[in-house]
């Protein structure tokens, strides 16, 4: 029946938890262990066969653009403050992003973040090696990323900066991202420090250009569009309107009329295979008022 759907039913609460957002959180952590571990036992070199860097790439590691986005500076250099600021970002954006467009869309974003963030980065290390020469690992370039699909989706969402009562739309933060980013790129690193700005601002491009891809067939992106053309003009057709007489009940809607069974295969399952192909935001107000129907359908347990 329709409860027993993934959809419309009414999860545990562990099964609830374990999300495709989750499931990045927890490899990150898995993995950060197991570096640490086998870092500190000497046993492999972990750095040179999955962080990312340009002689590995020209060494023909390209799985490097997959690894580094799980591997995270070690303990003695802070690293634990760097996952934490990544899974942090991950958790707060990553929730909203994936109940969005769905799972797999979530998966596909992140990597691709951190892919296309992973090559701008080695394009930068070419033209400057200096600037940009060293390894590269960490989740951040996926993390902005989902920063860039959420700001994308929820332009106007208020969000706070931690306890303080400062309250700006994730819109902003979008643009304070990206010149942060830019300011980065020009500016020449400190000593000690090594940000991959190219990496921040690859994701954020990827997260944008993927969610406007993924939005285009429904309605156009919200931010990213500062010239929007002009709507069509449309002719006014007048129709002969005809007065319902007192005795005549107005007929309901067909979906009404159908046995239970019938009104979930015909009108509620294209909608729900919709849903896991497109996200919950591609539904059209009809189909959101037949689900709302169904739901009012259902034998409450």
């Amino acid at each position: 029946m329709l409860d027993d759907r993934d959809y419309m039913r009414s999860r545990s609460r562990f099964e609830a938890q374990w999300s495709a957002t989750l499931v990045v959180i927890v490899i990150n952590v898995v993995v950060f262990i197991v570096q640490n571990i086998v870092e500190y036992e000497r046993l492999f070199p972990v750095d040179h066969w999955f962080a990312l860097s340009v002689d590995g790439l020209k060494s023909g590691h390209v799985w490097q653009l997959i690894t580094f986005q799980f591997l995270h500076a070690p303990i003695e250099s802070g690293g634990i403050l760097h996952l934490l600021g990544n899974l942090f970002t991950i958790y707060v954006f990553g929730r909203a992003v994936e109940e969005a467009v769905g799972k797999s869309s979530f998966v596909k974003l992140y990597l691709m973040s951190g892919v296309f963030g992973g090559m701008l980065q080695m394009a930068g290390g070419l033209i400057w090696p200096n600037h940009f020469g060293s390894l590269v690992v960490g989740a951040s370039a996926g993390a902005f990323g989902l920063v860039a699909a959420f700001a994308t989706l929820f332009p106007q969402q208020p969000l706070h900066l931690f306890f303080l009562p400062i309250e700006f739309r994730a819109r902003t933060l979008l643009w304070v991202s990206v010149v942060i980013s830019l300011i980065g790129i020009v500016r020449p690193p400190s000593a000690g420090v090594n940000v991959a700005h190219c990496a921040h601002l690859g994701g954020i491009l990827t997260g944008l250009a993927y969610i406007r891809w993924l939005t285009s067939v429904q309605k156009p992106l919200m931010i990213w569009q500062p010239f929007r053309p002009k709507p069509e003009r449309r002719e006014l057709v007048k129709v002969q309107s005809r007065k319902p007489q007192l005795w005549q009940r107005p007929k309901p809607a067909a979906t009404e009329d159908l046995p239970p069974a019938e009104f979930i295969t015909k009108e509620v399952d294209p909608i729900l295979d919709k849903i896991s192909a497109h996200g919950i935001q591609s539904l059209t107000p009809r189909e959101r008022q037949i689900l709302e129907a169904a739901r009012a359908r259902m034998p409450k347990r």
